[in-house]
């Protein structure tokens, strides 16, 4: 997947959440979109190297976008609206191979099921060898020793996705929960017990009901994001 073009910079401090005040090479100082929900635990800390796109639409409120920091071992996606599309592009070229073989990739479906509110996954795979799937998508960037962990803040949301997946499994779809592992370091993946034991808990429970589980390595490359291997966890 190519990135817009990217501005060099150093991140200065993040707050209000979607907020991040950059210094770019060039010697200007802005404010970019941080389109991240999480902590950002070990993903910044003030001077690590930035990088940013730029947008000229005039409805936003910002023009630039945090989309990815260096905290020395390499970049890491920030962005959390990117992963969809990455692993989307992956999925249609065959690249991961679990979930290769599918002819029809949409995004968005929405899942209607009794007892639960309307709702969408990020993709629904269709017209392949195996029985049509959801799947549901996880940036994940927490890096504690060498484990990268999700979530790390406590998402009551990625629970109900879960529990979603959980009933498409039950009414005979495949369902999986792909976690997008943004970043080079870390040899193994686990959830954050600590800071969400709800959702590890029902993490847990869900694969052993039937919801694949999958840790997806991305790539960063000087002008985009790639997939570079998959491993379907058999024990979470």
């Amino acid at each position: 997947m190519d990135l817009p073009p990217l501005y060099d910079g150093r991140i200065l401090t993040r707050y209000k959440r979607f907020l991040a005040d950059v210094d770019l090479d060039d010697g200007r100082r802005i404010i970019a979109h941080c389109p991240n929900t999480g902590s950002m635990a070990s993903c910044w800390a003030p001077g690590a190297k930035a990088q940013v796109s730029h947008s000229d639409n005039p409805r936003r409120k910002l023009a630039w976008t945090l989309e990815r920091v260096d905290m020395g071992q390499g970049w890491i996606g920030v962005h959390t609206g990117r992963v969809n599309g990455v692993i989307a592009e992956a999925i249609g070229a065959g690249r991961i191979a679990p979930l290769a073989g599918y002819q029809c990739i949409a995004t968005e479906p929405q899942f209607v099921a009794d007892g639960f509110p309307r709702s969408r996954f990020d993709l629904h795979l269709t017209r392949g060898r195996a029985r049509d799937t959801y799947v549901e998508v996880k940036n994940a960037t927490l890096l504690e020793g060498d484990s990268i962990r999700f979530p790390d803040a406590i998402t009551l949301r990625g629970r109900k996705h879960l529990e979603l997946l959980r009933e498409a499994v039950r009414r005979g779809f495949r369902g999986v929960i792909v976690f997008a592992v943004n970043r080079s370091e870390g040899r193994a993946f686990e959830p954050a017990w600590d800071i969400d034991p709800d959702y590890a808990e029902t993490l847990t429970a869900v694969a052993r009901q039937g919801v694949e589980v999958m840790a997806v390595r991305l790539r960063h490359t000087q002008s985009g994001i790639e997939t570079a291997g998959c491993a379907v966890l058999e024990n979470v």
